[in-house]
């Protein structure tokens, strides 16, 4: 029970605290909410963007261990060592 009343007590903070930051945005002039808004929107693209990178990052190492595992993939890259052993030998 107190972890739910913490957590409504710690929402109510966070609350509180964006009625004050509105209030604050309301005493702004035009131009300077402008100037706000336009700020905050390229910080919120900007948080997406990265967590769409981490998103893609996820997809690619997911891909790349089903790839890793694929017998037919495996296959092509034992043919392609087997191709390049002779220049390894040479030091090439």
């Amino acid at each position: 029970m107190k972890k739910y009343a913490l957590a409504g007590r710690a929402r109510e903070m966070i609350l509180l605290s964006l009625q004050e930051i509105e209030r604050s945005i309301r005493a702004l002039s035009l131009e300077e909410q402008l100037w706000l808004l336009e700020r905050i929107a390229r910080q919120v693209r900007e948080k997406q963007q990265t967590a769409n990178l981490f998103a893609d990052e996820k997809d690619i190492q997911q891909q790349l261990r089903a790839m890793a595992s694929d017998p037919d993939i495996i296959a092509e890259i034992a043919a392609i060592n087997n191709e390049f052993a002779v220049a390894e030998m040479d030091g090439l």
